[in-house]
């Protein structure tokens, strides 16, 4: 590697002599004291990578002179130490790099050159669904049938744990991703050998979920990205990325009694969602970080999605290494930590001047009050005050929509129930005291759904620990759970339940129903698993309108439950309080939650546990040795895990009739030449959508309905409807995965007016069929696709499928008016091009049915040199001869993007580069 600026040095520590490239040395040539914590971590990677090609000198100078206010235009190259997956989006990428194995074979290469040249972890945590719960034996039962759907898909990742060196797998029934990388993964500041000599660097991942951001809590800069992307960089690919602007946020003060870090995070979403920082970075500081412990900086870092950004980053600094040491790593590397990132300047110290920044908000925590989030998308926060009003009101507009479809009779008075909204709802509902159920009518804003879930909160000690106190509070006055709701606890980590047992605050958890349930994200990501059958029935046949809470970080449309229309986000102890409730129409400040024993009205306050209480337990509870015993054997897994047997070898032995893992379809007839770009031509809308249209609307996700197509294909092959599984745990098969895109329950294509769900209008026919049957026809006369989208485009969860799905769907562009940052990297790794219209203009504003057929010509013209962004024609001509001309932007912000775009995808990009290099070799 280069050197240019003269930056090696050396440190020692605990008598060990470590190499590093100094921040401290490149400021003798320039000024860098102003730069934002994140822009430095970036700068060191440059130094650290310089080679004269995708890192150069001139990148240095760029970085180390920053404009925190000048427009996102110059690319810089970021070479990630580590790369995180998950098993819904890991195994997909696994089955991409067995499959690349095969082209590399097929096009004369060698396929051990398919190999991570860093090192992978990837944690299965998505594949847990809540099927059983409120029961002793749910744990052991959910991981039976996890073990039992799943076992075709392990078998693979054991294969790929053989196959793939610098690949670890962390077994099942074992943490969240995101919480174990946090808890032991991460070592803040990153060692290797290079060149005989050791090295230190700060710890730098990207990861394969979007809350791969959680680490940023513990100052480590990562990002979630595409699978597509991750799998490049797991090749050794630098991710292209433009330089960033930095908005930085100020805090102030510390959370007052009854705030939590949850409330924290949801004001901290709203706020700069309000901001405007999609695609930007955001840093915190402030003196108010003398009151953020880790866990809490971490509940704000995982949801940076939610608020936009692509990070949300804390600084490294005395909280930092205590929680380091909480968290059982060893003094000799805590003590590491702290030696490099004095030297480099990444240690924030009291009183140190603020960075520049390109945009500041400030929050002052003392300000923020308790609150949740819903009820379809995470920035839209109420306040715990406002919540029953704002449900009234969301009942009133959801109502309207059920009559003017007239799915269902209206069933307002009928048996002496009443509909929520009415002060006489508690009266009617069932008496549950000391167990006692009976009768009971369901009805609109009914809570069945109370999970305590994700990564997001139950990491974190201070709202898990209230918590069990608010449950134990409960427990004791004789108040208990609505038998409708469906209880679930998911920990992030065994941590977790380590001191949640050892003080005392587990069994009165399992007395309200929340029983452990499973190590994985369950509820957040839709394996909410199935309702208590008479629930369901009475759901449907009366279209009620009911909720679910939970303490995740995601709620949009059909992604909890598909029976579920409302959905909100809580801290844990809130979670409780609506299962104890029932229902959203409450006013917790002021009307009772239930009663006591002695027909006493109980309200949340009285039993609500002090922030003193709280912070004695954390004291008291959580320490080293709970960590280190818990994470002691990471990687060995249940019996059923070892139980597992897979075959050793280079290649994948690809099984004729699995369902769940096959053969990918992206390099079929695939050359060494690199294909000539075209113009789209004669092509036609297969999906037209309005604004905030997410990765969960167009990506499989959540249970397989028996009449979808992809049902009907599992069907065919022989898998009987209680084998179905779920989306997720069969992004291994291409063939289920096209099937179920664009099927989400609650997507609305206005190409099939009135209808919900995976519809589309088949133009030329003029019939309503199913997107994938569509598809099929179109493709049968080789007409290519386009999507047409409005703000957000791709907005939620970095799924890979949401773009793979596109394009086995035959979309070949997706015309936008703004994309989420993740799914546009994923499309182009799909070779699929992202436009946005022009500005101003809009498919309304141009009078865009999505009948039309469109020519889109000026693509030809694309090439990696090209300086100047590239606007395209777009020519829509309807049946009447119509036709609106207008231009469109290309969204290739980098010439690595074109490159990839170019070549077909990022995979055949990274293929063909490795089979040159070898027959120049």
């Amino acid at each position: 590697m280069k050197d240019s600026f003269n930056t090696l040095s050396t440190l020692e520590s605990n008598g060990e002599k470590f190499t590093y490239y100094s921040l401290s040395k490149l400021s003798d040539t320039f000024d860098i004291s102003t730069l934002p914590f994140a822009q430095k971590i970036l700068l060191e990677n440059l130094l650290r990578h310089e080679d004269g090609k995708d890192t150069t000198q001139s990148d240095i100078e760029l970085l180390a002179n920053w404009d925190p206010k000048k427009e996102p235009s110059e690319e810089i190259s970021f070479t990630p130490a580590r790369v995180l997956l998950q098993d819904f989006t890991g195994v997909p990428a696994v089955v991409d790099l067995a499959a690349m194995r095969d082209a590399i074979a097929n096009l004369g290469g060698d396929p051990q050159q398919i190999n991570p040249l860093s090192p992978v972890e990837l944690v299965i945590d998505h594949s847990v669904q809540v099927d059983k719960y409120a029961s002793d034996d749910a744990l052991k039962f959910n991981a039976q049938r996890e073990f039992e759907r799943n076992q075709e898909r392990y078998e693979f990742l054991k294969w790929g744990q053989y196959a793939f060196k610098d690949f670890s797998v962390v077994p099942p029934a074992t943490g969240i991703v995101h919480q174990v990388n946090l808890e032991y993964l991460a070592p803040v500041a990153a060692v290797r050998e290079r060149d005989n000599q050791t090295l230190i660097f700060p710890d730098t991942l990207v990861g394969t979920d979007s809350h791969t951001t959680m680490i940023n809590g513990l100052g480590v800069l990562g990002w979630g990205v595409g699978g597509i992307e991750a799998e490049a960089a797991m090749l050794g690919q630098p991710i292209s990325m433009l330089v960033p602007q930095t908005v930085g946020f100020k805090l102030t003060g510390k959370l007052q009694e009854g705030a939590t870090a949850t409330d924290l995070v949801l004001t901290v979403v709203k706020m700069l969602r309000d901001f405007g920082v999609v695609g930007k970075f955001v840093e915190f500081y402030g003196d108010g970080l003398n009151n953020l412990p880790v866990a809490d900086r971490a509940t704000i870092a995982n949801m940076a999605p939610e608020y936009g950004a692509t990070c949300g980053i804390f600084p490294i600094d005395e909280e930092t290494l205590r929680y380091m040491r909480l968290s059982g790593r060893s003094n000799e590397h805590v003590d590491l930590i702290e030696q490099y990132t004095k030297a480099q300047g990444l240690f924030r110290k009291a009183g140190q001047p603020d960075a520049n920044y390109s945009g500041y908000l400030e929050l002052d925590m003392s300000e923020v009050v308790p609150s949740l989030a819903g009820p379809k998308r995470p920035q839209d926060k109420i306040p715990l005050t406002d919540v029953k009003q704002s449900f009234v009101d969301t009942l009133k507009k959801l109502n309207k929509q059920r009559e003017a479809k007239q799915e269902a009779a209206r069933f307002a008075n009928e048996g002496g129930g009443v509909t929520v909204g009415n002060e006489q709802l508690e009266d009617s509902a069932p008496d549950t005291k000391n167990g006692n159920e009976g009768h009971f009518e369901l009805q609109d804003g009914a809570v069945v759904i109370a999970a305590i879930t994700s990564c997001t909160n139950t990491s974190n000690p201070a709202v898990m620990l209230c918590a069990g106190m608010l449950a134990r509070n409960a427990v004791k006055l004789g108040l208990d759970v609505k038998p409708w709701v469906k209880t679930s606890l998911a920990p992030g980590s065994k941590v977790v339940t380590h001191y949640l047992k050892s003080a005392e605050l587990l069994e009165p958890l399992r007395t309200l129903g929340f029983h452990i349930v499973g190590y994985g994200c369950t509820t957040c990501i839709g394996n909410s698993g199935p309702l208590n059958e008479d629930i369901k029935k009475e759901i449907v046949e009366r279209d009620l309108i009911v909720s679910a809470v939970l303490s995740g970080n995601r709620n949009f449309e059909g992604r909890i439950h598909s029976n579920v229309k409302t959905n909100y986000l809580a801290s844990p102890p809130l979670v409780v309080a609506y299962a104890l409730a029932g229902r959203m129409d409450i006013d917790l400040y002021n009307e009772p939650i239930g009663q006591d024993t002695q027909g006493k009205d109980v309200f949340l306050r009285d039993i609500w546990p002090s922030n003193q209480d709280i912070q004695e337990r954390i004291d008291e509870y959580i320490n080293p040795s709970i960590f280190t015993q818990n994470y002691a054997n990471l990687y060995e897994g249940s019996d059923d895990w070892k139980a597992i047997k897979t075959v050793e070898s280079d290649l994948y032995e690809w099984q004729k009739g699995s369902t769940y893992i096959k053969h990918p379809p992206y390099f079929e007839g695939m050359t060494k030449d690199v294909p000539t770009t075209t113009n789209i031509t004669s092509a036609r809308c297969l999906v037209k959508v309005g604004d905030s249209v997410t990765t969960d609307h167009i990506s499989p996700a959540g249970s397989i309905a028996e009449d979808s197509p992809a049902g009907q294909y599992l069907l065919d092959n022989g898998v009987s409807v209680s084998s179905f599984n779920s989306y997720g745990s069969r992004r291994g098969n291409h063939e289920v995965m096209v099937r179920g895109t664009f099927a989400n329950v609650r997507l609305r294509n206005q190409l099939a007016p009135d209808t919900e769900g995976g519809w589309t209008t088949h133009i030329p026919s003029e019939k309503v069929m199913s997107i994938y049957e569509a598809s099929m026809l179109y493709q049968e006369d080789n007409t290519p696709l386009i999507v047409l989208g409005g703000k957000e485009y791709g907005t939620g969860s970095s799924r890979d499928w949401a773009a793979k799905g596109s394009l086995l769907l035959g979309v070949k562009a997706v015309l936008a008016e703004s994309f989420e940052r993740i799914h546009r990297s994923n499309l182009i790794g799909m070779g699929i091009v992202p436009l946005i219209y022009c500005e101003g203009e809009t498919a309304e504003s141009l009078g865009l049915t999505g009948e039309e057929e469109f020519d889109i010509t000026g693509l030809e013209d694309l090439d990696p040199a090209m300086s100047d962004p590239l606007h395209v024609t777009i020519n829509a001509k309807a049946s009447n001869g119509k036709e609106i001309k207008f231009k469109a932007l290309v969204r290739l912000d980098t010439p690595k993007e074109i490159e990839y775009y170019v070549h077909g995808g990022i995979l055949q990009y990274v293929l063909r580069k490795m089979v040159a290099a070898q027959d120049k070799s």
